[in-house]
């Protein structure tokens, strides 16, 4: 038993839980941890997984009035989460990584520039309001990116907070601290389902995901209660740094390995 890299696994799993509360990204610091303390890229990620999924639940619960007031979008957008979570699962087994990681990076960095570019809408009445039929598109629209941001989640899952963060404008969320609470939540359901399948498959390390659980937690609860009082100006900021580095992290990764 080795304490030090313990230790070592456990702060970058309070990191990585902090990170995906504010934003999204914290599996770029707990996957490579999971490695560095001995365990195969497949079974770090599956114990990963398992191991973020309470730290989101605890950042979901830290934003359960921002859910409150989305209480419609949830019941939207969890089924098609949890079903994209459970086919990303069954999918690792059956893809090879290097396909998907070639994409990944693109895929990170345009979700990254959607949240640079867009600006926030009005909310003073000057702006018509949309009509039911834009409305009922832009749920149609939401369920579809949902459904495959489920399976990129199941899959692996890197940078999933901010590839949801973005599709989240589609529902007409404009509050990043909204969208926070929705991201959270839906990591709760995309993880979740992926985490049985995983113990199911006997894919984790038992000992890795207590060690790295007990990290997530505490940092996804104090990381959530942090993003609720920091400034959305300051929020949007932290993900678009967060996103530009990721894509470079992921690009490099997908090239070298």
């Amino acid at each position: 038993m080795d304490l030090g890299r313990d230790a070592i696994l456990f702060c970058a799993s309070s990191v990585a839980g902090a990170v995906n509360s504010i934003a999204g990204g914290g599996t770029l610091l707990s996957f490579p941890a999971a490695i560095a303390w001995g365990l195969p890229s497949t079974v770090a990620n599956a114990t990963n997984a398992v191991a973020l999924m309470p730290g989101s639940l605890a950042s979901a619960w830290a934003y359960r009035r921002e859910l409150k007031v989305n209480a419609r979008l949830v019941r939207l957008l969890v089924p098609p989460a949890v079903l994209g979570g459970l086919a990303g699962a069954v999918l690792l087994h059956a893809t090879p990584v290097r396909v998907f990681d070639a994409v990944v990076p693109w895929l990170v960095l345009i979700a990254t520039l959607v949240i640079l570019v867009e600006r926030p809408r009005r909310s003073d009445g000057a702006s018509p309001p949309p009509t039911p039929h834009d409305i009922r598109r832009r749920e149609i629209t939401a369920v579809g990116c949902q459904l495959a941001v489920g399976v990129y989640g199941g899959f692996f899952g890197a940078a999933m907070g901010i590839i949801m963060l973005a599709s989240l404008s589609l529902t007409g969320a404009t509050d990043m601290h909204h969208r926070n609470a929705l991201k959270n939540l839906l990591a709760v359901a995309i993880n979740g389902v992926a985490s049985i399948y995983f113990v199911a498959s006997s894919l984790i390390s038992p000992r890795a995901a207590v060690i790295m659980m007990g990290g997530a937690v505490l940092g996804g609860y104090w990381g959530g209660r942090l993003g609720r009082r920091v400034p959305v100006r300051a929020v949007r900021s932290v993900v678009v740094v967060i996103g530009v580095g990721l894509s470079a992290l992921l690009a490099y990764r997908a090239l070298v390995m």
